[in-house]
């Protein structure tokens, strides 16, 4: 709801009460989707928790790194508390026969989490490290290598293969050798992104894992002739 479904309009005009609302209702309506329940009263609750947050962040002006992850933060423990308020919302939903289901959307989250998410973190970090001489790129172009670079460290820990983080570390060196070597505040910049992007996208996809270990096996049948 708030890294796929909320667009940057919303982002820039969510002073507006009726953005404001738009953005609760596809929460609301995202929490049904993912439960298989509509009259569910605690997602209401949900979708309110979630609107107070988002007021007192955008009327609050809060900006910054600290405060989006205040702002996550504190929709995780709304989560959170409604999970373990009312553990049977799941039983007693449309999806409750689908046991590859929870799987499968902590797995979605999960790479969620680490490419939008953690572009938007990394985006915040490095801000006051930014000057205008930087070498100019792609329009875009940083933005889309951090998807990339993150989705492809989440799929190697998930798959098993953490050591091939290290070749992905290695390659980005190499491409970046010429720009970082010439221009030692362009070098630390890039190091700075570089290690926090890796790192974000390691702890989601550890914690995505645990998740997973901890959930019914997602399993995919053979398909037969």
């Amino acid at each position: 709801a708030d890294f796929i479904f909320q667009t940057r309009w919303m982002i820039d005009h969510k002073r507006r009460p009726t953005v404001l609302l738009t953005h609760t209702a596809v929460v609301l309506v995202t929490a049904q989707a993912a439960i298989g329940q509509i009259a569910a009263p605690e997602l209401l609750a949900l979708a309110v928790a979630h609107l107070i947050i988002d007021a007192i962040k955008t009327y609050g002006r809060s900006s910054g790194l600290a405060a989006f992850l205040a702002d996550q933060a504190a929709h995780l423990v709304t989560l959170m508390a409604v999970a373990a308020y009312a553990p049977q919302l799941w039983s007693d939903g449309l999806w409750q026969d689908q046991t590859w289901l929870p799987g499968a959307m902590a797995m979605a989250a999960g790479l969620i989490l680490a490419t939008r998410t953690g572009g938007f973190a990394v985006a915040l970090l490095i801000t006051p490290y930014q000057k205008n001489d930087l070498p100019k790129g792609l329009l875009n172009g940083g933005q889309l290598i951090g998807i990339l670079e993150r989705g492809l460290i989440f799929l190697l820990v998930l798959v098993g293969q953490p050591a091939g983080v290290g070749f992905l570390i290695a390659a980005k060196s190499v491409l970046r050798f010429d720009t970082t070597s010439k221009d030692q505040s362009a070098g630390e910049y890039v190091i700075i992104g570089t290690l926090a992007s890796f790192g974000w996208a390691l702890v989601v996809a550890y914690t995505t894992q645990a998740m997973l270990s901890a959930l019914p096996p997602l399993e995919i049948s053979a398909i037969t002739p």
